[in-house]
């Protein structure tokens, strides 16, 4: 019974959430300055023309009722008609989601791959050459931006060792071979900057581990310390891993924004951009609000994950959704 009123409270989050979010996403889009109308008609449009088309896009109405209408639709899968090219909201954003999802979740694969062995090399071997190397590759990591470590493997990999394209996207059904290979070096920038990040909680968190009763029983017994801490200290660890890599998830969206822009991925950073500079504001707000739901839905995954990784949270109503609140390991 917990159990299903902690599912609930989660879902009753969420969806407070969403709707408080629509509601700053079209206030703060409407206060904008400027003029729809005015920028795609120019700056020799009468003022007839300009208040004729202000109707015809509804932009005359109050805008509580231009809230409620943008609701409405897209709670019948409507986002509007950009005012700017007249191509569906919808449309654009089903054609964009999928290399922006490709982007982000390759990237927190190779972010995964990269931080958990360096970050447990780092915290086992914290004293000697090689935990001090990897903390500091981690520290160097973070100095870099994904930008620019985007543009340094360009240069190598795809202008002087020409092994991969410099720039574009194929989609994955045309041909699965080019797909991959144009995904490669923004999924490396993106995901190669991540794992800096996640280095450090994944060290602070088996560091933590090692100083535990229950990790030097099982070095006592014979295991060695990377076996202790793979069978022992690996789920323990786990909790607050995890809360980081959903906070982390958040943070990769964003960053797929500067990298698709590099790379020039036809993404929903670049369509975000498009639609920025054009002031297409339809098009504004149904991209941001697809970012904000694939954060809420991150974030409820993660904070349901717990309940998987320690079995004691399905006793309580809400689990943890900071890495300082996490709950002490199980033994």
């Amino acid at each position: 019974m917990r159990l299903l009123r902690g599912v609930l409270i989660r879902l009753a989050v969420f969806a407070v959430s969403l709707a408080v979010a629509s509601v700053l996403i079209f206030v703060v889009c409407a206060l904008l300055p400027g003029d729809v109308a005015q920028v795609i008609l120019g700056v020799d449009a009468t003022p007839d023309q300009v208040a004729a088309l202000r109707a015809q896009l509804g932009l005359d109405r109050p805008l509580a009722v231009r809230y409620l209408a943008w609701v409405v639709g897209m709670l019948h899968g409507d986002f509007g008609v950009s005012a700017v090219s007249g191509v569906s909201v919808a449309a654009q954003l089903g054609t964009r989601l999928p290399v922006t999802l490709w982007l982000v979740g390759f990237g927190m694969v190779v972010a995964i791959v990269v931080a958990i062995p360096v970050g447990m090399i780092a915290a086992v071997r914290n004293r000697k050459l090689s935990g001090f190397a990897a903390s500091g590759l981690s520290q160097l990591g973070l100095a870099v931006p994904a930008f620019w470590l985007g543009i340094l493997l360009v240069l190598l990999f795809a202008v002087r060792l020409r092994w991969l394209p410099a720039n574009g996207y194929v989609p994955l059904l045309s041909d699965p071979g080019q797909w991959a290979a144009h995904l490669v070096l923004p999924v490396a920038s993106l995901g190669l900057v991540q794992s800096a990040v996640l280095v450090r909680y994944v060290r602070s968190a088996f560091l933590e581990v090692l100083a535990e009763d229950y990790y030097r029983t099982a070095r006592a017994i014979g295991w060695s310390r990377m076996g202790a801490l793979l069978r022992h200290g690996l789920r323990n660890a786990a909790v607050s891993v995890v809360t980081v890599l959903g906070l982390q998830l958040g943070t990769l969206l964003v960053g797929a924004i500067v990298i698709e822009s590099v790379f020039t991925l036809p993404g929903l950073g670049s369509l975000l951009l498009a639609a920025v500079g054009q002031r297409d504001l339809i098009m504004v707000q149904g991209t941001v609000l697809v970012l904000v739901l694939a954060v809420l839905i991150i974030n409820m995954i993660v904070d349901w994950s717990y309940l998987i990784i320690d079995p004691r949270l399905r006793t309580r109503e809400i689990a943890p959704t900071e890495p300082e609140t996490a709950p002490e390991p199980t033994r």
